[in-house]
């Protein structure tokens, strides 16, 4: 016979750190509790008025005491600290070789586009054993990301990435939900993490309907919506090119730079005119409302694949050393 079980499955690299870091703060907190209320008891009874007419004495402070009982709180809220902020940063930033899988929040579902093309709604197929990357945004309202086998939670916003990692140690199948009220149905808003070996989810990619790469569907919206007659891979046209655009540092006419990043394209496409490049006149049209997230986030993926400045300068320097 099961017990009661007192935490979600332990399903990811990172659950178990996140599991100790909450206990070793569930214990300090219950052993400062019992022990606070029972001295306080304690000198309830004892120090207790005996008669009317009794007078305590004045007590002095104790500087030592004092410095003892400040100095040993603010020790182990350092340890706290320290620890609670070393799990976030590990947890912060993606792995090199991380696979990238893209999510849309939306009332009331979560829709899942793998870079192979393939396509969920509520559920989510990772395999075993490789971090996964989830770069994620909202259509409409704020939602929340929320695995708890993984001790995973991030917002997901409109207009605006977000991103976070995992890595599957465990197989099975976990609950996902939505940790921020959203609206009325936002209790419906749940689904499922599966965890399958990596074999199993290679046969899962290939057994489904098949559809574009990410990239693919990129590279037939950006034909589709007219980019292709604008921004020339020569950059001969009136908008620069985009060949090698992602990760360069990007010139703007009002003397600033940036780099061109995610956020940086997505705002681009929206809302073309809050940074023009130097050299160029905001002529582009605001695709705002004509293209979906979804869409949006296709675009930034192929944009991401035609290739950074770097790669392209190491394979010049390798076909000129074959040369």
């Amino acid at each position: 016979m099961q017990g009661i079980p007192i935490r979600p499955d332990q399903a990811s690299t990172i659950a178990q750190s996140v599991d100790h870091l909450y206990f070793f703060i569930t214990a300090v907190t219950l052993f400062f509790s019992v022990l606070i209320f029972s001295i306080i008891f304690y000198f309830m009874i004892k120090y207790r008025r005996r008669s009317p007419d009794e007078r305590p004495k004045a007590i002095e402070g104790s500087l030592p005491l004092e410095i003892l009982w400040t100095a040993i709180p603010t020790l182990i809220v350092a340890v706290m600290f320290v620890w609670g902020s070393t799990l976030y940063f590990q947890n912060s930033v993606a792995p090199p070789g991380a696979m990238e899988i893209f999510v849309t929040g939306k009332q009331w579902m979560w829709k899942v586009e793998h870079p192979e093309g393939q396509r969920e709604i509520n559920e989510l197929h990772v395999p075993l054993g490789r971090p996964v990357k989830l770069t994620m945004i909202s259509e409409d309202v704020i939602h929340d990301f929320f695995i708890p086998a993984f001790r995973i939670k991030k917002d997901v916003l409109p207009g605006r990435y977000n991103s976070m990692w995992f890595e599957p140690n465990k197989l099975g199948t976990y609950h996902l939900f939505c940790a921020q009220y959203c609206g009325a149905f936002h209790a419906g808003m749940v689904g499922s993490v599966i965890v399958v070996e990596p074999d199993e989810y290679e046969r899962w990619l290939l057994g489904g309907v098949q559809g574009e790469t990410i990239e693919a569907a990129g590279e037939r919206i950006f034909k589709e919506s007219g980019c292709s007659t604008c921004h020339l891979p020569d950059g001969s046209g009136p908008a620069p090119s985009l060949t090698g655009v992602y990760g360069s540092t990007v010139h703007l006419t009002n003397g600033q730079t940036l780099t061109a990043d995610d956020a940086y394209i997505r705002e681009s496409i929206v809302s073309p005119a809050a940074k023009i490049v130097s050299g160029y006149k905001p002529v582009m049209p605001s695709f705002q409302g004509q293209l979906s997230e979804e869409q949006i986030l296709d675009l930034v993926a192929y944009i991401r694949s035609i290739g950074l400045p770097q790669d392209n300068a190491k394979e010049k320097q390798q076909e000129e050393g074959k040369k």
